[in-house]
């Protein structure tokens, strides 16, 4: 522990047990504004006092919970912990600031929930440690006119989850002022509720300056079939391809030119993919799946002369940019990427891993598919793959170490008892000790 975490540390022991005075804060900020920020002390010593919490702080088994966790103990359950510590709308204790804004500046996964969870003291540190800035710019609760970015993000979020339409409406009242970071991800958000209300605002976004605004608001269009981007795209792909009979002719663009380039087409292709075949992806992944007519388990049955993978790459990639059931499942069927899982109702998801956990041989591809498992794994994913561990420790015990941990970290705790009996094998036994570990973890963030 470096100097200014030790004193940082010991003056926020015990903040929460007394009336703040702001005394040993105030000292903590003499030595980090020297140590950090490159103040004077004279100009530290006048740096204002933390100002009182709102929130309550999680309890104290919790927070012993918190510190297990950083100490290392199932230490990738840290996200976790914090998503639900900022779900019951609590705060972390003052005396794991220090260290948890640390790693909030090495890992930006924890930091979605910092903004609520670090409170006023938090935010106060952030204000005079150049390294933990970041926390500034993360949601807080203000409103969309006073708020940073982040509350922005926050508070359009949540009315699009509520009036799609009046979010879409704030956002279009200050689209011009907003920054070229801020547009683009604001766009992102009109995914949830999107509708054919939102595309005229979509199209003219085409036009914006900063090619992630067009990206973001080009990948949204591809949902809407019939918006004018689909259809434009549809009369490109219609100009590439021709089914006759059980042949597929295709023939790949021979130019990238503005219009394709406004409505999405990316010119300059990744290393190790020539131009017409990145055209071509591109253009078949935007098109509307219904220009295909006919199911895709059809059509993977039918011969492509040329471009076979490109269209078929493509195809993968429209199933994903459209959010299409059907063409998520055939196309997992044809290349099982984690990625078309997002496209199925949480149940199908479970129901698709589990067959392919009792297909599949223990790989990084079979890991990578249950990581993409949107939701806590229910008893009939969680038998499959406590099935899958039981097979490999008799054949493979030094190949289980992930799956055994994604099992413990994925698994609805409520099944805790079902593991602890499934079997009296170590590996399981580790399964069902996380598990345990993650019930009594949401046991007490509870109110």
């Amino acid at each position: 522990m470096t100097g200014w975490e030790e004193l940082t540390s010991t003056a926020l022991v015990g903040t929460d047990r007394r009336p703040y005075q702001g005394d040993l804060l105030e000292a903590a900020a003499v030595e980090v504004a020297r140590r950090r920020a490159g103040h004077t002390v004279g100009e530290a010593e006048r740096q204002e006092p933390a100002p009182h919490e709102e929130r309550a702080a999680v309890g104290r088994r919790a927070a012993e919970r918190l510190a297990r966790i950083m100490g290392g103990e199932h230490e990738r359950l840290l996200p976790e912990w914090l998503a639900a510590a900022a779900g019951a709308g609590r705060r972390v204790p003052p005396y794991v600031l220090p260290e948890l804004l640390e790693r909030g500046r090495r890992d930006r996964s924890i930091r979605v929930h910092l903004g609520v969870l670090a409170g006023q003291r938090g935010r106060w540190l952030a204000g005079l440690n150049p390294a933990w800035d970041y926390l500034l710019e993360e949601p807080t609760g203000e409103t969309w006119e006073l708020g940073g970015a982040a509350d922005r993000r926050a508070h359009l979020r949540a009315l699009r989850g509520a009036d799609p339409a009046q979010a879409r409406q704030l956002l279009e009242s200050t689209w011009e002022r907003e920054t070229p970071d801020d547009r683009a991800e604001f766009v992102e958000l009109l995914a949830d509720g999107l509708s054919m209300a939102d595309e005229p605002f979509l199209e003219s976004a085409l036009d914006d300056r900063r090619r992630e605004v067009r990206q973001a608001a080009a990948n949204l269009l591809t949902r809407l079939p019939e918006s004018r981007m689909s259809q434009r795209m549809a009369g490109r792909a219609r100009a590439c391809v021709a089914i006759e009979g059980n042949v597929i002719a295709v023939e790949a663009p021979k130019d990238c030119d503005k219009a394709m380039e406004r409505d999405g087409i990316r010119p300059k292709p990744p290393r190790g993919i020539g131009e017409r075949a990145w055209w071509l992806q591109q253009v078949l992944a935007r098109a509307p799946l219904a220009i295909w007519g006919r199911p895709p388990a059809r059509l993977l049955e039918m011969r492509i002369r040329d471009w076979d993978a490109e269209v078929k790459a493509a195809w993968v990639r429209a199933a994903i940019l459209q959010k299409d059931p059907e063409w998520a499942r055939a196309m997992f069927g044809w290349d099982p990427i984690a990625d078309l899982l997002d496209s199925l109702p949480p149940d199908e998801q479970q129901e698709l891993a589990a067959d392919f956990v009792k297909k599949h041989d223990l790989d990084s591809q079979l890991i990578m598919v249950l990581g993409g498992v949107s939701s806590y794994w229910r008893e009939g994913l969680a038998t499959a793959v406590l099935r899958k561990i039981v097979k490999v420790a008799t054949t493979q015990p030094w190949n289980l170490g992930e799956l055994v941990k994604l099992a413990g970290e994925r698994i609805d705790p409520d099944l805790f008892p079902l593991v602890l009996s499934y079997s009296p094998m170590e590996s399981i036994q580790q399964v069902a000790a996380l598990l345990r570990f993650r019930a009594d973890m949401y046991k007490e963030l509870r109110p």
